[in-house]
């Protein structure tokens, strides 16, 4: 009996190792990894890798502003739970910085992705400004081909920035909230089994996709919900003109306005944005009341949009 539980003990140790070993880096606000803090431990990316950097980051609230360089790719973060992993500040549009600066739209962000390649997994990206702070990001994108799985971004107004043009994302199994425009950015975006919840009658995209870009932000199978007392939502707003936003078989709760779309109080947008459904389902996805200059797509049209077409050659699974 004894030597059976030691044999048990030293296969738990072996697997628990081997499962350590897949990282290459262990950041813990305790001092049990090699790093307390998570920019800490992207500061020792060497710049200009070629290999993937796995950093593991263990439970915990990290309130720091994180910047992912452009010089460091193929960054990849894993954390241990992602209720209990949050990487979080408090920063947002017109702050005064010491140096006399004032943050803006652009440089608001809790954690700021530059480098390509960059993937994360079982995280919190939190802003934590308030509901009346304003602009306020959680995350901000800026480089190319970010893969973000089973994460929470959890905020306001402003939460998700997905600020590069021309560059492409993808987001699995991830719980979205926010209030106003709270996905909004240039990228193009792919959006696979997600949780979209409002917090404020207001919009929940506001993209900025230029147009010559094909695809801007594409739900699959999403779904859509709000607060209680939350009853006009629209599905986006364009930014800019050209502005794309596809929902696909998503199920809308019945915030989502009858009409779908807003203008942004400009009749001119009409005749430029790119707004477009199929197939969605629950009390806000009735096509009936539909504004006209949006599009219901056929099943012809749906053989355009798969995720290999929307997002190229990236081999995102």
């Amino acid at each position: 009996m004894i030597r059976f539980f030691s044999i048990q003990i030293i296969l738990i140790i072996i697997t628990a190792y081997n499962g350590f070993c897949q990282f290459n880096m262990i950041v813990a606000q305790d001092g049990s990894g090699g790093y307390k803090t998570v920019q800490s431990a992207l500061d020792a990316v060497k710049d200009g890798n070629s290999d993937t950097m796995t950093i593991f980051i263990r439970k915990g609230i990290y309130k720091e502003v994180v910047v992912v360089d452009a010089r460091k790719g193929f960054v990849k973060l894993v954390g241990e739970d992602k209720y209990s992993t949050i990487l979080t500040f408090d920063n947002h549009a017109g702050t005064k910085l010491p140096n006399g600066d004032t943050l803006n739209t652009w440089t608001c962000a809790s954690f700021f992705v530059y480098g390509n390649d960059f993937y994360a997994e079982n995280l919190t990206f939190q802003n934590t400004a308030g509901f009346t702070a304003g602009q306020a990001v959680g995350l901000r994108i800026e480089g190319n081909r970010a893969f973000i799985k089973n994460c929470r971004i959890i905020g306001n107004q402003d939460i998700l920035f997905l600020s590069g043009s021309g560059v492409k994302h993808y987001f699995k199994d991830c719980y979205i909230e926010g209030t106003t425009d709270f996905i909004f950015g240039a990228s193009t975006a792919v959006f696979k089994n997600c949780h979209i919840h409002s917090k404020k009658n207001s919009h929940i995209t506001a993209a900025s996709t230029n147009n010559i870009i094909p695809f801007g932000f594409v739900f699959f199978d999403c779904t859509l919900t709000a607060d209680s007392s939350i009853n006009k939502v629209s599905l986006g707003r364009p930014w800019t003109p050209a502005a794309s936003v596809t929902y696909i078989n998503c199920e809308m709760g019945s915030h989502i306005i009858p009409e779908g779309w807003n203008n942004w109080k400009n009749p001119a947008n009409e005749s430029t944005v790119r707004y477009a459904e199929y197939n969605s389902s629950g009390p806000g996805g009735k096509k009936d009341g539909r504004v006209k200059w949006s599009r219901q797509l056929s099943t012809e049209d749906l053989k355009k949009y798969t995720v290999s077409q929307i997002l190229g050659n990236w081999k995102v699974e």
